[in-house]
């Protein structure tokens, strides 16, 4: 009797440990039967809060799903605007299940995968009819209004603040993604039974061909703007430059006739003075303009002159009264 209750004894406890099952936080669970989902007197799907609970051994089987907030950032896709305008647009949604049972059945069994590549194909079918509605410059602008837009001048400057334009901007960005988020949640809760937290549009680009073609042509506005200023730049210089060179000529000329002026009332003055000089004694005055030529002639050692002894300009020296040898 004693060996036959150590096996049985063995068998409940494996059927015992068999019917236990643990739901991790952050989870629930669902169980299976003969392939159908456990449900309760409802007739809704039997959900398994965080904790330890019993099942049938052999034949139940549990499925843990996660009921965390899930994030789908697939990758940037290409929409066709109003404008038959091409754009690259990168999206990410938030979800997380809300029908455990309809998502068990709508993903085969809570594939994850499966179940972001129905909800991506959703949200992209609804992504793409409001951007076909819309142009771009409503796509990629909030909403805003009396915008003031710069206005540039004929000569490339600009304009003061009383000559800006305005420009009414109807921007809808944010109205396209509250329009998807709307549109797909009732149809993402139908079918795959999860619930569509958020939407978001994270960056909105121009294909790299139109980009690149763009840039060039804001290049090319730009170089012809900078040849402009830069033309404007040494016309203004070359005009300064003259002015500052007429202004100097104009100086120099003014300088040089109050110094001839100058230096003729001088000579006029020292003209007059060695005049009266000259007239009140003419032999004082000569024999100081002799002394005054022997001075400078004989003030180098090295000076040579080859003159007549009884020329007149040694007349005093060989004649302390002036007077001449006959």
């Amino acid at each position: 009797m004693r060996k036959l209750m150590i096996p049985v004894i063995f068998a409940a406890l494996a059927l015992m440990l068999m019917s236990l099952f643990v739901i991790p936080e952050g989870e629930r669970g669902i169980v299976i039967r003969f392939g159908r989902i456990l449900k309760d007197n409802n007739d809704i799907s039997k959900i398994h809060e965080p904790g330890l609970h019993f099942k049938m051994p052999l034949f139940d089987t549990v499925k843990k799903l996660d009921a965390k907030i899930l994030t789908m950032d697939g990758q940037a896709d290409r929409f066709v605007t109003a404008e038959k305008k091409d754009v690259i647009i990168d999206t990410y949604v938030k979800w997380r299940i809300e029908d455990f049972g309809q998502y068990y059945l709508a993903t085969g069994g809570g594939n994850t995968l499966t179940a972001q590549a129905l909800l991506e194909r959703k949200v992209t079918d609804v992504l793409r009819s409001e951007i076909g509605a819309r142009e771009i410059k409503q796509i990629v602008s909030g909403p805003r209004s009396g915008v003031i837009t710069p206005v540039l001048g004929e000569d490339g400057e600009l304009m003061p603040e009383s000559a800006l334009e305005a420009l009414e901007v109807d921007g809808q960005r944010d109205m396209i993604m509250l329009e998807v988020l709307n549109d797909t949640r009732p149809s993402a809760m139908k079918d795959l039974g999860v619930y569509i937290v958020d939407f978001r549009m994270k960056k909105i680009n121009l294909p790299d061909e139109i980009s690149e073609s763009i840039y060039r042509r804001m290049r090319a506005e730009r170089e012809s703007v900078a040849r402009k200023h830069r033309s404007q730049g040494r016309e203004k210089a070359e005009i300064i430059r003259a002015q500052a060179e007429l202004e100097v000529a104009t100086v120099l000329a003014e300088a040089d006739k109050t110094a001839r002026v100058t230096r003729g009332s001088a000579d006029a003055e020292a003209a007059s003075i060695y005049s009266g000089a000259y007239s009140k004694d003419p032999e004082f005055y000569s024999f100081l303009r002799s002394l005054s030529a022997y001075k400078k002639s004989f003030a180098d050692k090295s000076d040579i002159l080859v003159l007549d002894p009884k020329s007149d300009f040694f007349k005093y020296m060989n004649d302390s009264s002036g007077g001449s040898d006959k």
